[in-house]
């Protein structure tokens, strides 16, 4: 099985917990710290059409659109985008990160800003998503990625890209069959967002008020390229 299919075979068990736990509030970084910083990036660059790649059950699609966005959320597990539709505001579809980018999906639908949040995890996935996507956003557009912060999460590890072990500890709700991820480092997230054509405009890192330690980052790409 490859790695991107063990992914979503575990997002596919895991449909339901998730649902709940994002409805339930149960992350904390999440609630001081990372569902703001990404809402505020985004309002900072004034886009009006979003598409939310990885949107899951679709909170931050909906907290765009409540802001006066016209907002596409995308999701691969069909759980998840038929929850985030039963709750109200935002279009949504059901598609791989291979099926995006083998550009079918999203033909001749363009839009100011791009945002991913928390939701890229494999290696050859993310990279093939990732080279296709300046083509749906608009000249002077943006691409807007939140992903963890390496001082978060190196640990013991050496500090360079490679896969890591992945579990679901932490958790409240019993999650199972944990899959493995891919760890980049951030000269390496730099790189391979230059790769795309994208230009990095700015790198923000959203500081964890109660340990003073860094709870994401967020990277912020522009394009010039002309439809």
């Amino acid at each position: 099985m490859s790695s991107s299919e063990h992914i979503l075979q575990s997002w596919r068990a895991n449909a339901e917990n998730w649902i709940q736990t994002i409805d339930h509030q149960e992350i904390e970084s999440r609630n001081i710290v990372t569902n703001q910083a990404i809402v505020d990036t985004l309002l900072s660059l004034h886009p009006h059409r979003i598409l939310d790649v990885g949107c899951g059950e679709g909170w931050l699609t909906r907290r765009l659109c409540a802001l006066g966005m016209d907002v596409v959320g995308v999701d691969a597990i069909p759980a998840l985008v038929a929850n985030a539709r039963a709750k109200g505001e935002g279009n949504f579809l059901t598609a791989t990160y291979s099926e995006i980018a083998n550009g079918k999906i999203l033909q001749n639908q363009f839009f100011d800003a791009v945002v991913i949040n928390f939701a890229l995890i494999d290696k050859e996935e993310t990279e093939k998503l990732l080279y296709y996507l300046p083509q749906v956003i608009q000249h002077e557009g943006h691409l807007v990625i939140q992903t963890l912060h390496p001082l978060s999460v190196i640990g013991e590890n050496p500090y360079q890209s490679a896969w890591r072990t992945g579990s679901w500890q932490g958790m409240k709700r019993n999650f199972s069959q944990p899959y493995d991820w891919y760890f980049r480092t951030i000269g390496d997230w730099v790189r391979l967002l230059q790769s795309t054509g994208l230009t990095l405009a700015n790198l923000i890192e959203p500081i964890n008020p109660r340990t003073q330690q860094p709870a994401s980052m967020i990277f912020v790409a522009t394009t010039t390229i002309k439809k």
